[in-house]
């Protein structure tokens, strides 16, 4: 993994003093200044298709503050409220309940084996949590689906890590209150764990959110029920770092639809670290058709029709 540091002005020559909409028109060798920036900061490869979107979150994040484009680089390496701001903008925080299915099904069925042979085999600990990360968890909905799907098995011996490199997604997860539309992504069997809001919703009253930010579609009508809160956790972490977000080994890890953001080479690197963190025999869980170059001596694939995972077989 390469170390990148913050911009300065010896390292990446500065944009002029004009709004980010017109730096960009005017050169695009001043785009890819940007855009190496946000690489280098989170390792996020941006396409040029996706310029137009980098381009109002620089507006945004300038104008919110006062500043100029060239004003907002030489911000970034001091201020790390505004550099947080920034990469929020930048970053896409879409998502959605149950988005594969066949993932989910099976950290259930694998959940209920690891419950059963903790009460069965007498060398198992009993208390031990079978424990979850799911990696770039967004705005949460993977995660709650997650916890809605174990307790609808009536496991609680849980603990489920959302992690994400953007504060205003923790933030909206760890709120748990979503709109109507998602609503109507959650099987029969998983409503008996979601609640109406009875009052204006506390998500519209962080006045740092708007919608150019945090996509959640209309105002929230309904929040996930206070009974699962006790099972999840969220906490901020880049993944290109190399300290991991909890000590605890995983029996699973789930990163989908993440990897496609990152260099090659980087995204190895993701996966040996996600490997490290990785419980023996545990699994780690990528989107289909993802990083089919990867081939760990420490994992095998295991040939599922439908789900993309690979086991730990040696430390």
């Amino acid at each position: 993994m390469n170390n990148f540091t913050q911009p300065d002005s010896h390292s990446i020559k500065a944009p002029t003093p004009v709004s980010a909409r017109d730096l960009m028109q005017k050169d695009h060798v001043e785009a890819q200044q940007w855009q190496r920036y946000i690489e280098q900061e989170i390792g996020f490869v941006l396409p040029d298709v996706q310029l137009q979107w980098l381009i109002n979150a620089i507006d945004h994040t300038a104008s919110s503050h006062g500043l100029t484009a060239e004003q907002l680089w030489y911000q970034l390496p001091n201020n790390n409220e505004i550099r947080q701001q920034l990469l929020d903008k930048v970053l896409i925080h879409e998502s959605r309940f149950f988005r594969h299915l066949p993932s989910i099904d099976f950290v259930m069925q694998y959940a209920v084996q690891h419950r059963q042979s903790q009460l069965i085999d007498a060398d198992v600990d009993a208390n031990a949590l079978f424990r979850i990360w799911s990696v770039g968890c967004a705005s949460g909905q993977e995660v709650w689906s997650l916890a809605m799907s174990l307790a609808s098995e009536q496991l609680t011996n849980y603990k489920i890590l959302g992690t994400d490199v953007s504060q205003q997604a923790i933030s909206t997860a760890e709120l748990g209150q979503y709109d109507k539309r998602q609503q109507y992504l959650i099987p029969q069997p998983c409503q008996q764990f979601i609640q109406p809001l009875q009052a204006t919703s506390a998500i519209d009253k962080l006045n740092f959110y708007d919608s150019s930010t945090v996509k959640t579609g209309t105002q929230a009508h309904w929040q996930v029920a206070p009974t699962l809160r006790q099972y999840v956790e969220f906490a901020l972490h880049n993944v290109i770092e190399q300290k991991p977000p909890t000590l605890h080994l995983q029996h699973v890890i789930i990163c989908q639809n993440m990897l496609l953001y990152f260099r090659k080479f980087d995204q190895r690197d993701i996966l040996a670290r996600l490997s490290e963190q990785c419980a023996l025999g545990g699994y780690i869980i990528l989107a289909p058709g993802e990083a089919l170059f990867w081939r760990p001596s420490n994992m095998r694939r295991i040939a599922h029709p439908q789900v993309n995972v690979w086991q730990k077989i040696n430390a």
